[in-house]
């Protein structure tokens, strides 16, 4: 009986050594929790886990947290006569992974992101442009491409290349001229390769295309006035807006006037242009176009603007006495400047096909067309129209093409480069 009061004497300090709750806490943390120092958590939740590992120290706990360890030990003295607790062994495969060896893993990626060299804009804005016109010419650029795809140069060739150019919208006149030219052109260096009168072809179209190709004179003299007629849907008005946003770019400051009354929502569309770029409206609501006009030329040279674009309604070529109108502002224009206006645009859907010989040929001469702005080649635009624009086809002059389009975005109007539109054409 001595000895059993002993040993219970002596029991609260073994419990305290190795009490199971202790050996937990002390335990060396898991593989999850080694993660977490090396993520750098933020101070607050190292002081919450702080708090939560800490036991309650508090006086009532303490005093009954010995009288059950008091009663398990008789327990056990009474039948073993020796008092055991049950130690938590953590195996060794078990024991936690150095956080080093972790953090050796992720960082030769890191550094790899690090080092890796920036990209290069321009380049990729050039090709994604190159690559989007040839998109947009898939069409025509399947169907014509195609026919060099493992044939003999015969004339079986040329037969279904002048079905393929005339299906693309390019005229009788351009495919005669194209056609005779290339003709020639195997005749004269014994081309037999397929790839070879493909290649000779894009030459000869290029050139086909050259006269069309000519740089907007931007800074010929301030402020330049350009007005800008087409029908109606042919993107008149967004085309308006890329362009003040492409002279801004250039350094020029800009004016527009919205002289297109006849449309709903037209002048307000132009003011939304012109806040998104933040560039200067000249507006009148229910107002006359040619007095619109004539106001945004006086306010651009009071004003220092560079450039002053005017919009126009939009209209057929049938609608004679809007027609009338156009002609009227051109007029007026004339009176603000008498050198004004500088440049006359006129802006087409691609998609219109020869529709477009029309509308060329009707605006022409109505107010004498200077250059043309080509939309929309990001659809079912075949191309081959100016193709025909430039063979004078139905007796249009082969006015110059400024500017192409191919999608929505701002820069998604690109001056017209004959070179490039050929090799789409053909699909290359």
């Amino acid at each position: 009986m001595f000895s059993f009061l002993k040993r219970k004497k002596s029991s609260p300090d073994q419990v305290t050594d190795v009490a199971p709750e202790k050996a937990v806490q002390e335990a060396p943390p898991s593989a999850a929790e080694t993660v977490v120092p090396a993520a750098a958590p933020p101070v607050g939740d190292d002081a919450a886990s702080a708090v939560t590992a800490q036991p309650d120290t508090s006086p009532e706990l303490e005093e009954a947290a010995a009288l059950e360890d008091e009663s398990s030990l008789e327990i056990a003295a009474a039948e073993n006569d020796v008092p055991h607790v049950d130690v938590p062994n953590v195996p060794a495969d078990e024991q936690v992974h150095d956080p080093v060896d972790v953090a050796a893993t992720v960082a030769p990626e890191a550094q790899a992101a690090e080092e890796a060299p920036a990209p290069q804009p321009e380049p990729a804005a050039k090709t994604s442009w190159l690559s989007r016109l040839k998109t947009g010419l898939s069409r025509t650029g399947q169907n014509i491409g195609g026919l060099f795809v493992g044939v003999k140069v015969d004339e079986a060739l040329f037969e279904e290349l002048e079905t393929a150019l005339i299906m693309s919208d390019a005229g009788v006149e351009a495919t005669d001229t194209l056609l005779t030219a290339l003709r020639a052109k195997v005749r004269k260096d014994r081309l037999a390769d397929a790839a070879q009168v493909k290649a000779a072809l894009r030459d000869i179209l290029t050139d086909h295309l050259a006269p069309l190709e000519k740089k907007f004179p931007l800074g010929r003299t301030a402020p330049l006035v350009v007005m800008i007629a087409g029908v109606n849907g042919a993107g008149k008005t967004t085309s308006i807006g890329k362009l003040a946003y492409s002279f801004q770019h250039q350094g020029a400051s800009v004016l527009l006037a919205a002289g297109d009354t006849f449309r709903a929502a037209a002048r307000e569309q132009l003011m939304a242009w012109g806040a998104r770029n933040n560039v200067t409206v000249i507006a009148q609501e229910g107002g006359d176009p040619a007095a619109v006009a004539f106001d945004a030329v006086n306010a651009g040279r009071a004003r220092g603007a560079s450039v002053v674009m005017v919009d126009t309604a939009g209209r057929l070529p049938t609608q004679l006495h809007l027609m009338e109108e156009l002609k009227k502002i051109k007029r007026v224009i004339g009176k603000a400047d008498g050198e004004a206006p500088h440049e006359v645009l006129l802006v087409v859907d691609g998609n219109s096909g020869q529709n477009v010989i029309s509308q060329i040929r009707a605006f022409d001469a109505a107010v004498n067309l200077t250059g043309l702005v080509v939309t929309k080649l990001d659809g079912t635009a075949k191309g081959g129209t100016l193709a025909a624009v430039a063979a004078g086809s139905q007796g249009v002059r082969p006015i110059p093409v400024y500017w192409i389009g191919v999608g929505e975005g701002l820069e998604d109007l690109q001056p017209f480069v004959a070179r490039e539109f050929a090799g789409a054409l053909l699909g290359d």
